[in-house]
């Protein structure tokens, strides 16, 4: 009879290892659950998937269980930051920067968090070494997204702002198809966040420009609340809020 046991338990032991997948979606060949290898890697899944050889490998997700409770902390650290950004535009009669922080609070809850890692999905560079082979998890999610010819301005603007991709159109030059609020917004800085989860501040006053920082299509531009003009600012607010938004794109809840 403990024999018996014991090669149940075994069994069950197997059988719990052989139904550990990763789920694949997108523009892809073969789209659903793919079998993870023990140790498995992205080259394991990707493989079997196929991603089309025309897609847009750059917009590719990769969601993972294991950063949802760090990356709810950052939603929570958004939203503590943007009640406080209301709290302080009241208290020194900012009332249209009260109104922005409270669209921009109800902005983030409305976002989920997915547990996006950056990561390089792009299977010929995985295949030759140029991009990290991630190990994955039972649970992990891939995502390849059509590509969006557009790049979307958010943040301190009248209204969310979505313009047609411009090859050559450097981020900064986006912003004057876009209503800003000059009395809310951060006139030094924007946030450039790619399609691979990838974002970067960009000075764009005449004393930091920088050139050469071109969005590709799928990119959000964040323009920055302004908070350096009351006591105290909120210096991180702005830099959380990109990366929060960044878990967001290519349509990662589809």
């Amino acid at each position: 009879m403990k024999r018996l046991r014991v090669l149940s338990a075994g069994l069950m032991l197997l059988a719990g290892a052989s139904q550990a997948a990763v789920t694949v979606s997108g523009d892809v060949a073969n789209p659903g659950p793919v079998a993870l290898p023990p140790g498995g890697r992205l080259t394991d899944v990707i493989s079997e998937a196929v991603p089309n050889a025309e897609g847009y490998w750059l917009a590719g997700v990769l969601l993972r269980q294991s950063l949802l409770e760090e990356q709810t902390r950052l939603k929570v650290g958004v939203l503590f930051d943007l009640d406080v950004l209301q709290r302080m535009a009241d208290l020194f009669d900012r009332p249209s920067r009260k109104a922005l922080a409270v669209r921009m609070a109800e902005d983030v809850r409305q976002m989920p968090v997915t547990g996006r890692q950056i990561a390089d999905l792009d299977p010929v560079a995985l295949e030759v070494g140029f991009a990290r082979n991630i190990r994955l998890d039972d649970g992990d999610r891939l995502i390849y997204p059509q590509r969006v010819d557009e790049v979307e301005v958010l943040g301190a603007v009248a209204g969310t702002c979505r313009l047609p991709y411009q090859p050559l159109l450097e981020a900064r030059e986006y912003l004057s198809s876009c209503v800003l609020l000059e009395d809310d917004a951060d006139a030094d800085y924007l946030w450039l966040i790619q399609p691979n989860g990838v974002s970067r501040r960009v000075g764009i006053a005449h004393w930091n420009r920088e050139s050469g920082q071109f969005p590709v299509a799928g990119s959000k531009i964040l323009v920055p609340l302004k908070n350096d003009d009351l006591d105290p600012p909120i210096p991180e607010l702005n830099q959380q809020l990109a990366e929060f938004i960044a878990t967001q794109l290519a349509e990662v809840v589809r």
